[in-house]
């Protein structure tokens, strides 16, 4: 799968089968439901995966200071582009690492 039919997938109930952790709340953000993406990063804290969308929700929540605490956790960068932009890269990359992008 790649980044274009993962976000072809939001259209349905649940994200794609087999998908990690990571991505499940890589797909809730994409739909828009914080909460449920939230929770879903946090089933796996401590999974550098996990905890970088962790760090992506709560950059677009708005609350900085968590967000830099949980890119340090994941040894991600703090992004220098637009949060829609990251969505895509967080994506293209999980997918790559995950071996579901072809």
């Amino acid at each position: 799968m790649d980044i274009e039919s993962f976000k072809a997938s939001l259209a349905e109930d649940a994200p794609p089968p087999a998908s990690s952790l990571a991505l499940q709340a890589l797909w809730w953000a994409g739909r828009q439901d914080w909460d449920r993406a939230h929770g879903v990063a946090q089933q796996d804290e401590g999974n550098p995966a996990c905890d970088w969308v962790h760090a992506y929700l709560h950059r677009v929540e708005g609350d900085e200071g968590n967000a830099r605490y949980w890119y340090r956790r994941a040894r991600q960068p703090w992004p220098t582009q637009p949060p829609e932009q990251e969505w895509d890269a967080i994506g293209t990359e999980l997918l790559t690492r995950t071996g579901q992008q072809a």
